[in-house]
């Protein structure tokens, strides 16, 4: 049988409740008599249940997630995910408050975690924007001792506990890597490829940029980098404008949102289309778009799977214990019109068959 609270108090003989006081880190325990109590609970191995001690304590998770407002279909998707972990059955124990700010908005995120920090909750996530007084916002919540965990776009281990997101740089590889193939080996030495960005302030954006480029060597030509800043109707200027420009454009790599000015563009063009459309996160827009062979591959990441993750690690971070690592990597998925999933595209996010969620299964 596993070993108990009674075995840890026989074997270093104390009371039930001294051995509570001990697990619990309350005070009121000399230094010498907990050292004895961990000791003991090294000597026979007992290993706690945390879920079963929250449970019978009736505790519940304050959370907070900071997302970006605006027209960006992936973050609404994301902010749905959360949502809806706000109203799931009192057994989860989490109480979530959500804080909407706009995108792109360093000032804005920094003043969300400080206020958040006066909230005293057990975990913060946050989309963060890769500005120094983020980074400051966020070493101030490290050294509040609330657990940050950074969703989508990252700001490095230095200035959060965890990060919820695929790894970009990869991403940007990966893009790379189909560009060359889709524009062709023979071509592609003298292939002018264009590249969307929603901004260069994401640390997300401007890793798969780097991947992209890495990818691509010196074996295409990199137009300089436009900014649509996740908005359909700029970003539609902005690739019309691209394509009246540049007739012998032989690729176009939208490495973030803004996807649906890109297609309405792309519909709208009527001289030649480039031969490889690369972008990223399979929405209703970007599904319809690759059965319609405006756009030819989409790389995805399960935003359902992010939410999860980022409240199952900020729960074991608040219980002071190991989070599972394969459990929380984010896959980059890879979509073409031929191995589309089965998908409702009433939910944007419902892509797997079966409702199975990426890596968790």
């Amino acid at each position: 049988m596993r070993p108990t609270v009674h075995d840890i108090a026989a074997q270093a003989g104390v009371s039930l409740a001294t051995v509570d006081r001990v697990l619990n880190r309350r005070p009121g325990v000399k230094a010498a008599t907990r050292l004895r109590v961990e000791a003991a609970i090294a000597a026979i191995g007992f290993v706690r249940d945390m879920a079963a001690a929250n449970l019978a304590k009736s505790r519940v998770y304050p959370f907070t997630f900071i997302l970006p407002g605006g027209d960006n279909s992936f973050m609404r998707g994301l902010e749905r995910h959360v949502r809806e972990a706000m109203v799931r059955p009192a057994s989860d124990r989490v109480a979530i408050s959500l804080v909407v700010v706009p995108p792109f908005d360093g000032a804005a995120v920094a003043r969300a975690l400080d206020a958040a920090i006066a909230q005293e909750p057990a975990g913060i996530a946050v989309a963060a924007v890769d500005a120094p007084d983020v980074m400051d916002a966020a070493l101030r919540v490290q050294a509040s001792g609330i657990p940050l965990v950074t969703l989508v776009s990252d700001l490095g281990p230095a200035c959060r506990d965890h990060f919820a997101g695929i790894d970009n740089h990869a991403a940007g590889r990966t893009a790379g890597s189909l560009m060359r193939r889709f524009v062709g080996r023979e071509a592609s030495e003298t292939a002018k490829v264009a590249v969307l960005a929603g901004s260069m302030l994401v640390r997300d954006h401007r890793d798969r940029l780097d991947g992209f480029r890495s990818a691509l060597s010196e074996t295409c030509t990199l137009l300089p980098v436009l900014e649509g800043q996740d908005d359909p109707a700029a970003t539609e200027r902005l690739i019309a404008d691209l394509l009246a420009q540049h007739s012998d454009l032989a690729g176009i790599y939208s490495l973030g949102a803004g996807n649906r000015g890109l297609i309405a563009a792309l519909r709208r063009h009527s001289g030649p289309r480039p031969r490889a459309i690369i972008a990223h996160e399979l929405t209703p827009h970007t599904r319809a778009a690759l059965e319609a062979d405006l756009i030819d591959a989409v790389l995805n990441q399960d935003a359902g799977h992010e939410v999860r993750s980022a409240i199952r690690v900020l729960k074991a971070k608040a219980d002071g214990i190991p989070a599972v690592d394969a459990q929380e990597r984010i896959r980059i998925d890879i979509f073409l019109k031929d191995n589309l999933p089965f998908a409702d595209e009433a939910d944007g996010d419902a892509l797997r068959p079966f409702g199975l969620a990426s890596g968790e299964n």
